[in-house]
């Protein structure tokens, strides 16, 4: 029996080099959409030329996508909030445009969107997927974003978009920035520290995306955030508990991170609190459901 082939894109991105053996390991066939074709489980993609291999979009029963320009990679001046943006929503049309002229109907899609469409709001209101999105750059591109990925669905049986929260990995993105600091006892809470900072372990956001896949009754939009709730300031410390380094340092102003970060400072300022009980209904169960398990495994 043929085994089902998964197209990723994004595949070489922090969430893409952890799911693609997970993958497999389940007992799919991965192939990625790349820039840079390396060997023969990758396919030329070149947005700017409007062009995607036939052969991926003809040989995947399944896509996973996860393209996109880094959210906190760079400080948002106006020629990075478009290219932000742009990653995605182009992307994301060519991809429907390759299905379409090939009438390609996929099994299941599983799309990348992000917790920022709810805004960054510290208060004791808890976003579900019910709720409208925020005002600000971060809720208008990841609405537009998602509105794109929607057009997947006259190419697909079933459309699942995952809003994403701080994805937790050893090798790279927010935890380590933020342990670096704490490992040379540099360590130290940002702004106020009270803002909550919904989290997912790498290896619980690969599991939800293989469990997706699936299974044909998770369909629609899903929180992808842990069940256990944290502030900058705990995670702060927790950092700290896990590298056995204390935190001396007072938290740093707000006005200071203002100064460096400009717009997207907002974004580590403040933080809402996001329910995860939708996908955890489905019967999707976390493996790092409180944040010292979490980071004791990643370091």
């Amino acid at each position: 029996m043929a085994k089902e082939v998964v197209l990723i894109t994004g595949g070489t991105g922090l969430v893409g080099v952890t799911l693609q053996p997970m993958l497999e390991e389940a007992g799919y066939e991965v192939i990625l959409l790349s820039r840079n074709v390396k060997n023969e489980h990758s396919f030329l993609w070149d947005i700017e030329k409007n062009f995607v291999d036939k052969e991926a979009i003809l040989k995947c029963d399944h896509l996973v996508h996860l393209a996109g320009a880094g959210i906190a990679d760079k400080p948002w001046s106006k020629a990075r909030k478009k290219e932000i943006l742009n990653s995605r929503l182009e992307s994301t049309k060519l991809l429907v445009k390759s299905f379409q002229e090939n009438k390609k109907v996929l099994k299941s899609v599983i799309a990348a969107s992000a917790i920022g469409y709810y805004g960054f709001e510290t208060s004791e209101h808890t976003y579900s997927e019910t709720d409208p999105p925020a005002e600000g750059f971060l809720p208008a591109t990841c609405v537009a974003w998602e509105q794109a990925t929607d057009k997947l669905k006259l190419t697909s049986e079933r459309l699942v978009q995952m809003r994403i929260g701080v994805v937790l990995d050893k090798n790279g993105g927010a935890l380590k920035k933020m342990a670096q600091p704490v490992y040379f006892y540099a360590g130290a809470a940002i702004g106020t520290g009270k803002q909550y900072m919904p989290w997912i372990h790498v290896n619980d956001l690969c599991a939800m995306i293989l469990f997706a896949l699936k299974n044909e009754k998770v369909n629609g939009v899903y929180n992808a955030v842990s069940s256990a709730e944290t502030n900058n300031e705990a995670f702060t410390k927790a950092i700290g508990k896990a590298l056995h380094k204390p935190i001396l340092l007072p938290a740093i102003p707000g006005f200071v991170i203002r100064a460096i970060f400009g717009e997207l400072a907002g974004m580590v300022l403040e933080g809402s609190r996001i329910s995860n009980q939708k996908i955890l209904a489905t019967g999707f169960k976390f493996k790092y459901d409180n944040i010292d398990k979490a980071l004791d495994d990643l370091l």
